[in-house]
């Protein structure tokens, strides 16, 4: 099986694959002298934008007993990974084209190296995160160990979602320009901004097939709601089927154009 093959190759080429995702964050940001800082300090001032815009000029009021800042931060910080994630994986085969058109090299990888360069940065927000709660009182649990899975689950999906992107862009140019639209659509669709209590009942059951919503309140039961993900055993399984199909799909996908990657870039 296609994804084996993958899974086996990424335990095997670990080393490889963090030495290419340093790579990837220096080149970001060299020559700057705040250097990765620049990766957290933009976020940050885009979450205060929204929280002035939202709590000061449109007055929103706590979600329950919780400062909307803090329900705003638990809610955001995931989407600020996968966002980043899938973005730049869409264009990781074009980005390293000296490495797919001049040596051998196992081009299923490069996507995950995106996906691992963005979570150093999230590892960065998080450590934020964690911070700005102790700062309004709350206190360190064991539910903050879930962040872990959670975070692991948003790399399953994304890494995913990565090979199809990024194999059909190689032919299909629009493909990078449908991600950010979609993206941009996506942000607002989930309930990052809005509580999910909003919705109707009779309309509850579309925005939980979008994976991501379970990853956003996956992150607040973390934070602020103390819930363990095998309390919402329904989604948790509607999620992990999605999420293996995207594997499967895109481990496919993936191998099927892969050969013929360096003759089109």
């Amino acid at each position: 099986m296609v994804i084996k093959e993958y899974l086996f190759d990424f335990v095997k080429e670990r080393r490889t694959i963090w030495d290419l995702a340093k790579r990837d964050i220096s080149s970001r940001f060299l020559g700057s002298t705040l250097g990765i800082f620049w990766a957290i300090i933009n976020p940050i001032l885009l979450i205060l934008i929204y929280w002035f815009v939202f709590q000061v000029g449109l007055r929103s009021y706590p979600v329950g007993q919780v400062p909307f800042i803090l329900w705003l931060l638990a809610g955001i910080t995931p989407w600020f990974f996968f966002s980043e994630s899938l973005s730049s994986g869409t264009y990781s085969i074009e980005q390293n084209s000296y490495l797919v058109k001049k040596i051998v090299f196992k081009t299923h990888l490069l996507p995950l190296v995106k996906v691992i360069s963005s979570l150093q940065i999230h590892l960065l927000f998080v450590i934020l995160t964690f911070v700005v709660f102790f700062v309004y009182g709350v206190g360190i649990d064991v539910y903050l160990l879930q962040i872990f899975y959670y975070i692991f689950s948003l790399m399953a999906f994304t890494i995913g979602l990565g090979w199809i992107t990024s194999s059909l862009n190689v032919f299909l140019k629009d493909v990078g320009q449908v991600v950010s639209v979609v993206l941009q659509f996506g942000f607002w669709l989930t309930p990052i901004f809005w509580s999910f209590n909003l919705v109707p009942d009779k309309y509850e059951f579309i925005f939980k097939l979008n994976p991501i919503f379970y990853i956003v309140e996956g992150y607040r039961d973390t934070f602020i709601n103390k819930v363990w993900f095998w309390e919402h055993y329904n989604v948790t399984t509607y999620f992990w089927l999605v999420t293996l199909a995207i594997l499967l799909i895109g481990s496919k996908l993936f191998k099927k154009l892969s050969p013929h990657f360096a003759d089109v870039l």
